[in-house]
């Protein structure tokens, strides 16, 4: 057995699992579906995404990271992801993991009760009950992460979100996982993630170097590290749809007002329709 450190990512994923099974013992997956949110219709981040007009944005409300501590401890959910949609945002992004990013499955309820664009739950998901649970809080996107999961497990359940009627996000971080990790039957969008994993240093060039990688059946989503319309219209050149922005929006005292500026950058560069409608 190795002695040597566990990696954040290690730690977070044990963590994850022992708060699993203690959720399981406290909301079996029989009291998961009484939830109202089952009978709801999920909403599809591919077509917020795809429609014309659309910024491509994907707001994230994220308190804190591993990495970086407190982020934005004190702004309101609420607020926040209506303010996202209001700007224009095309989808919304909502941290539940609470143990390292200060969020939990409350923040993504309330963000469902003021909000009808598309949500993804952000979490790390490595069994098969938070899949359930995330359809039971009102998700309609679930992410899988191929660095913490095998290609058998990302296809059971890819497989399982898409029977509830959920939209499969793959993360990726280079070009291993994702030969390994595709499955079209399991999985809507695919993520890169400009994050190494190693050191938590962003470059945009792997989003870059992996979108020929990403076949177009797939709609391609640029994750972490951007922060201006110049790099969103870059990606957008390279195949992009989809760009998710977390901290570049949440260290502001008001994220939804950055998000707003964002938008507006990107119509005066004509990479968005003005007045473009944030619902379809």
């Amino acid at each position: 057995m190795s002695a040597s450190t566990p990696t954040i990512l290690e730690r977070i994923v044990a963590h994850k699992r022992g708060e699993v099974a203690e959720r399981r013992e406290l909301r079996p997956l029989k009291f998961l579906e009484t939830s109202l949110y089952n009978q709801a219709q999920p909403l599809s981040l591919r077509h917020y995404l795809q429609r014309p007009g659309s910024s491509g944005l994907i707001a994230e409300f994220k308190r804190k990271s591993p990495s970086q501590g407190w982020i934005n401890r004190y702004a309101p959910v609420e607020r926040t992801t209506l303010g996202y949609m209001q700007a224009g945002a095309a989808g919304l992004s909502v941290l539940t993991d609470g143990e390292f990013f200060g969020g939990g499955n409350e923040d993504l309820t309330t963000a469902r009760r003021f909000n009808f664009c598309p949500i993804l739950r952000k979490d790390f998901v490595v069994d098969e009950y938070q899949i359930h649970e995330a359809r039971s809080v009102g998700a309609d996107v679930v992410l899988l992460i191929a660095a913490v999961l095998t290609p058998t497990e990302i296809l059971t359940l890819g497989r399982l979100a898409k029977s509830l009627g959920l939209e499969v996000l793959l993360e990726v971080h280079d070009g291993e996982e994702l030969a390994r990790s595709l499955h079209p039957d399991a999985v809507d969008l695919v993520g890169v993630n400009n994050r190494n994993l190693h050191d938590f240093t962003l470059n945009l060039d792997t989003s870059l170097g992996l979108a020929e990688s990403i076949p177009a059946e797939f709609v391609k989503v640029s994750e972490s590290g951007i922060s201006q319309a110049k790099s969103i219209m870059q990606l957008r050149g390279a195949g992009y749809q989809g760009f998710l922005l977390g901290e570049t929006f949440m260290r502001h005292s008001r994220p939804e007002r950055a998000c707003a500026a964002l938008v507006q950058e990107l119509v005066a560069a004509g990479a968005v329709a003005a007045g473009a409608p944030a619902l379809a």
